[in-house]
């Protein structure tokens, strides 16, 4: 076990690991890719386009996987001026960073929020791996991302940062849980949410501000406090509860009980020590798709919860710096739109 207290490393300490060669990278890291609590992720230089998703599973590499006949459909390389990912496909794209971690750290994997709030879903691959977006204790070897667009087609080029990870010495048992639940009620002539118009085109993940809402997305209001779901529709909505995470602790949005609902409603779920803090706070926003059949959404109704850890040790920086994009938010879609 790695000397020094049990909880999520800081970005004091993921830059240590850096040093120390635990986490690596054939090219310098970008000077934002280290966050208060968890490290973006890059893509290398290739895309393949596979048959089905797939778990490598005990003994096998992904490399090892992705040679069987029938499971690479096609390589993509990616370049300067970009790639297209289409809707409907799934592909695995190797990350610049690798692990040799020591014993005693483990990681977890998760979409950025931009990410999910475009619908693109993501998770992490390592080898050997029975389980998506876990890094076990001690693991060695390459990380990969599986990307599939669900709406909307995106334009990804080297270097851009889909997914983050999370590292954590030992497993502490001081963590807490609050719910959070729907906003559906809003001042007259505000929508309460946005659903995401089909065809709506093509995103380009470097495209900051650059993007029509109305071409993406159909704003949506609530009658008396109550919204209708259509099957696999994709929804961005908001918490009703502001959401505080303290210097010293470090948070995951994670699903309730699915008795409640027909739903999933989230896909990004890190919240990085500082989120919220700010004068007024912040709201959670919620990446929603109803699945199956149409599905009433109340106000007020419990969605999903965030679960707290500590921090190893205190962030050198805190989330709602000029580099943050969703400190203060309310209803906010990705950063990739101009404000409505």
């Amino acid at each position: 076990m790695v000397d020094g207290n049990k909880g999520v490393l800081s970005d004091t300490e993921l830059t240590g690991l850096f040093e120390t060669g635990a986490i690596r990278s054939d090219n310098p890291l970008d000077s934002d890719q280290i966050q208060p609590a968890s490290l973006d992720l890059r893509l290398a230089f290739d895309a393949y386009r596979i048959r089905a998703s797939f778990l490598p599973g005990q003994g096998r590499s992904v490399a090892d996987v992705l040679q069987e006949p029938g499971i690479e459909l096609h390589r993509i390389e990616l370049t300067p001026q970009g790639a297209v990912l289409e809707t409907g496909c799934v592909y695995l794209v190797p990350l610049q960073e690798s692990l040799r971690l020591p014993a005693g750290i483990s990681g977890r994997t998760n979409p950025k929020s931009s990410t999910g709030r475009i619908d693109v879903f993501t998770r992490v691959v390592t080898n050997k791996s029975k389980a998506f977006d876990e890094v076990p204790t001690g693991y060695s070897g390459p990380l990969w991302l599986e990307i599939s667009p669900r709406t909307f087609p995106i334009l990804v080029r080297p270097g851009d940062r889909l997914a983050q990870l999370r590292l954590r010495r030992g497993k502490s048992e001081e963590t807490s849980e609050k719910t959070v639940s729907i906003d559906l009620e809003q001042p007259e002539g505000q929508p309460v949410g946005w659903r995401a118009k089909r065809h709506g085109g093509l995103i380009d993940l470097r495209g900051i501000g650059k993007h029509d809402v109305t071409a993406f997305w159909e704003p949506l209001y609530a009658r008396a406090g109550r919204l209708v779901l259509d099957p696999e529709e994709f929804y961005i909505l908001a918490s009703r509860e502001a959401v505080k995470v303290a210097s010293t602790k470090a948070a995951e949005m994670a699903p309730i009980a699915p008795e409640l609902g027909e739903f999933r409603a989230h896909y990004a779920g890190f919240f990085d020590p500082g989120f919220g803090t700010n004068k007024g706070g912040s709201r959670a926003v919620l990446e929603v798709r109803s699945r199956d059949v149409p599905f009433i959404l109340e106000h007020g109704q419990p969605v999903a919860k965030l679960v707290y850890e500590p921090m190893s040790s205190k962030p050198k920086a805190l989330y709602g710096g000029k580099m943050s994009n969703y400190q203060g938010q309310g209803l906010k879609l990705s950063k990739h739109f101009a404000a409505p």
